[in-house]
């Protein structure tokens, strides 16, 4: 089975890592967004453009909204759904907001600066300071105008609510219990099947890398 995995703002294809060797015997495809284009639509159509046959499609935040684009612009090819972290409504007027900030402090400040407004996010407190280094090191190798672009997909992306409502396939939210962006309480209104994370901030694939490797086997094994 193909396997794709979108990655996390202010990430890139390298926060999977901990997932490659539990994947190994499926066709795994883990592409760097942020380009070409500014949008969702745009990285899902040249994802579809890369790619052939079916797929499961798994998002972390950002990569969820990728995901999301994915299940809306060729819904026959996506064999299942897992969310790692991602909302699946658009954003309301107060996080667009939010969005021009951080593309302010981005333009400002460089990479560093979004890291360090990013860090306390991502991670429960009881975070490690070895995952804090190793997703500080992936989080640096971005440039401050693939950052922007990531800000704008998320900041633009569509309401996905129908489109997952409508998936006629395994779909999943992962979230962790810490999580600032989505909670497992908001989360378990979702369309699908809710899998919370203890003691977990965002990137639950990341911090909590073993029981996530789990997850997504039982979802394949059922595709």
């Amino acid at each position: 089975m193909n396997v794709l995995l979108l990655h996390a703002f202010p990430l890139n294809e390298r926060m999977w890592e901990p997932q490659l060797a539990a994947l190994r015997g499926h066709d795994v495809h883990a592409p760097r967004l942020y380009s070409p284009g500014n949008s969702t639509d745009a990285w899902a159509e040249t994802i579809l453009d890369r790619m052939d046959g079916p797929f499961l499609a798994c998002g972390a935040s950002m990569g969820g909204y990728c995901a999301l684009a994915l299940a809306r612009l060729a819904p026959e090819r996506v064999a299942g759904l897992v969310l790692a972290g991602a909302r699946i409504d658009s954003d309301p007027p107060d996080r667009r907001e939010g969005r021009a900030a951080t593309i302010e402090l981005i333009r400002l400040g460089g990479t560093e600066a979004v890291w360090e407004d990013m860090r306390p996010k991502l991670f429960s407190p009881d975070a490690d300071a070895e995952l804090l280094e190793r997703a500080q090191e992936i989080a640096l190798e971005q440039s401050p105008d693939a950052l922007v672009s990531g800000v704008e997909a998320i900041r633009d992306r569509p309401d996905s609510t129908d489109i997952v409502a409508k998936l006629d396939v395994p779909v999943v939210h992962a979230v962790g219990e810490h999580d600032p962006f989505v909670s497992p309480g908001e989360a378990a209104a979702y369309p699908g099947r809710l899998e919370a994370f203890e003691n977990t901030g965002h990137l639950v694939s990341m911090q909590r890398p073993e029981r996530f490797n789990r997850l997504l086997l039982d979802v394949l094994g059922k595709l």
